[in-house]
């Protein structure tokens, strides 16, 4: 058996009988994917990681390279399962909070559509384009094409800057108010967009750069 192979088996070991609390990230993660992962960029940047890049960078097949993703994303929502069916998106702040752990800690742009019913509850999320370090070309069509798929009434947008500085540029500006024109023909109210970093966000509609002429956000009863 060689050095590697019983890496594997003594982590196993240990797993059955300390638990998987006791074991190391590269431990784990080398038993989802059934070889040693050569990754030392941090669990979060693996979160946001393409495919692509873990096998440029991870040294994985694409077979090892779609557990490892696969199981990112079902340890996310286990964590972020509340039980209490879909959350409530009323505020940029209940929106910071829930898209901070799904969207912060890539190395690249990567732009979000939160898609919602008339009480603010989500009814869909979707990655709709990544970029590079700092932007990320969004597709107005790929853009509004998931809310009009759930019927949505309305939407937020959401990406983050691994800069770190939430600070919206004049591309993202003139993007919001495009995909804000383009959502109201199809009847589709665009509620904000939060560009996010690890230290906090910036609102759009809290700053008014998307010129509504009253507050996007309205309070809903329970």
């Amino acid at each position: 058996m060689g050095q590697r192979a019983t890496g594997q088996a003594q982590a196993q070991h240990r797993l059955w009988r300390l638990g998987a609390e006791c074991l190391s990230d590269d431990e784990l993660l080398g038993l989802v994917a059934g070889v040693r992962l050569t990754w030392d960029q941090g669990l979060s940047a693996l979160g946001q990681c393409p495919p692509e890049e873990l096998l440029e960078h991870g040294g994985l097949s694409a077979a090892a390279a779609t557990r490892v993703l696969a199981a990112v994303e079902l340890g996310r929502r286990v964590q972020q399962g509340t039980g209490d069916g879909p959350p409530r998106l009323g505020t940029p702040q209940a929106i910071y909070e829930w898209a901070r752990p799904r969207v912060v800690g890539g190395r690249k742009e990567s732009f979000h559509v939160l898609c919602l019913n008339p009480r603010h509850l989500l009814l869909r999320h979707v990655r709709v384009a990544t970029g590079s370090a700092d932007q990320c070309p969004v597709d107005p069509r790929e853009a509004l094409a998931p809310a009009v798929a759930c019927r949505a009434s309305s939407l937020v947008l959401v990406h983050n800057h691994p800069s770190g500085d939430p600070e919206p540029s004049p591309a993202d500006v003139a993007l919001t108010r495009q995909l804000r024109e383009g959502a109201r023909l199809l009847c589709i109210r665009l509620v904000d967009h939060l560009v996010v970093t690890e230290a906090g966000y910036v609102s759009m509609s809290a700053r008014g750069l998307l010129q509504e002429e009253r507050p996007a956000w309205t309070r809903v009863s329970a």
